[in-house]
């Protein structure tokens, strides 16, 4: 799996989400921005990514995935 596939999968799952991934082969880094994540813990804007990765995961195209999830509010404060 390409990275820029890992964009669009997620951009396209989860609602007004900017998504940065690096990575070749099927180990990525993820930096996602949406308020989807506005009011939920790490733990589960971790399992909302993973839920949309989970096809992925499961055939073996993805292997490990880091990622940090940002509110926007959060993402602008980071700079």
């Amino acid at each position: 799996m390409e990275s820029n596939e890992v964009k669009a999968l997620l951009e396209g799952a989860i609602e007004n989400c900017q998504v940065t991934a690096e990575g070749e082969g099927c180990n990525f880094q993820l930096t996602l921005i949406s308020n989807a994540f506005d009011g939920l813990s790490t733990v589960k804007r971790q399992q909302l990514v993973y839920s949309h990765l989970q096809d992925a995961i499961a055939s073996g195209a993805i292997h490990a995935v880091t990622m940090k999830t940002y509110t926007p509010e959060q993402y602008s404060q980071q700079a």
